[in-house]
């Protein structure tokens, strides 16, 4: 009876021991504490693309809160990156004309690189992320198409953050 009241608090002890707490950072960025998030580039057509991406990465750091944001000169790493390409694509037309889109995709692409601050030539990661989002057409296409883009660039920015931050 004894024995069973020690081995209970025990063994709920030992169910923790592989836990940590913080980030499971990737090891490359093990010592990368503070970012600053540089304009993003925009290499589209798309007016104002590379605020409404910087300001998503943004949110996204500090949604996620792995990594503290600092100006380029206190920080540990700089986040570089363009908006490579605004895509849309039609998922459903009109039942009367097919070649009217009701309904379309959005699809995003962001381009990035993560630099040591202090050796701007090593490059700590890098990659690709993509987001997408659907939207319905409305009278004003183009409203349509600028209400639908912070949606697809808030998914691309998680999933930016989601790679520095946790490795995938």
């Amino acid at each position: 009876m004894k024995l069973s009241l020690l081995l209970i608090p025990a063994l709920s002890l030992v169910s923790c021991v592989g836990y940590q707490l913080g980030g499971a950072k990737p090891p490359s960025l093990a010592k990368v504490n503070r970012i600053s998030v540089s304009m993003f580039a925009n290499e589209t057509q798309h007016i104002r693309a590379e605020t409404i991406a910087t300001s998503a990465v943004t949110s996204a750091f500090a949604q996620d809160g792995t990594f503290r944001f600092a100006s380029a000169d206190q920080a540990d790493a700089i986040l570089e990156g363009q908006v490579t390409k605004i895509e849309y694509t039609s998922i459903r037309g009109s039942r009367l004309d097919t070649l009217l889109p009701e309904e379309l995709r959005n699809s995003v692409t962001l381009k990035w690189q993560l630099k040591d601050a202090h050796n701007p030539i090593k490059i700590l990661a890098s990659g690709t992320s993509t987001g997408r989002s659907q939207l319905f057409v409305d009278s004003n296409l183009q409203t349509a198409r600028n209400n639908a883009l912070p949606d697809a660039m808030e998914r691309a920015a998680e999933s930016l953050v989601s790679q520095l931050a946790n490795g995938f």
